[in-house]
């Protein structure tokens, strides 16, 4: 059975502390290598997230600016935490249905990237922040180290 056939059968919806919308489970068997700090609670946060639709996740307590630079991120797209998957760099705190997007996609980048630590995004959506939501987007990554946005959140 292919990928997307496995993905259609898998697919449940269902709405995750916190998220207001549906979430897809991750193709069986995709491995998310995370780099973060050891007391980064927003990382664990979005870490949960991906556990939560199925991802298996790879934690290292350190490396994320090295993990950075090995991906090929340059450093103007960082935030706290850097993640690899299927052959993508993703930073920051991406949506996991952009991550989703870009695993079936397949387009022709690095990765993306969510610069900073945008309040609202997801791992940055906890209690603490009420209802507080900053604009932020998604950012598709290009080989050369350009960014073109892959989607927005308002």
């Amino acid at each position: 059975m292919n990928t997307s056939r496995r993905l259609l059968i898998g697919t449940t919806l269902f709405v995750a502390a916190g998220f207001k919308g549906p979430l897809l489970h991750a193709a069986p068997k995709s491995l998310v290598r995370v780099w973060k700090g050891p007391s980064c609670e927003c990382c664990d946060d979005w870490i949960q997230l991906l556990r939560g639709v199925g991802f298996d996740v790879q934690v290292s307590a350190q490396g994320n600016t090295d993990a950075r630079v090995r991906l090929g991120l340059p450093d103007r797209y960082g935030s706290c935490h850097t993640a690899q998957v299927g052959g993508y760099a993703i930073e920051g705190h991406v949506p996991i249905r952009e991550i989703q997007r870009l695993l079936r996609e397949r387009p022709k980048a690095v990765g993306l990237a969510v610069p900073g630590m945008p309040i609202g995004s997801p791992g940055m959506d906890g209690p603490q922040y009420s209802s507080r939501r900053d604009a932020y987007d998604v950012l598709l990554i290009d080989p050369v180290g350009r960014a073109s946005i892959y989607a927005s959140y308002r």
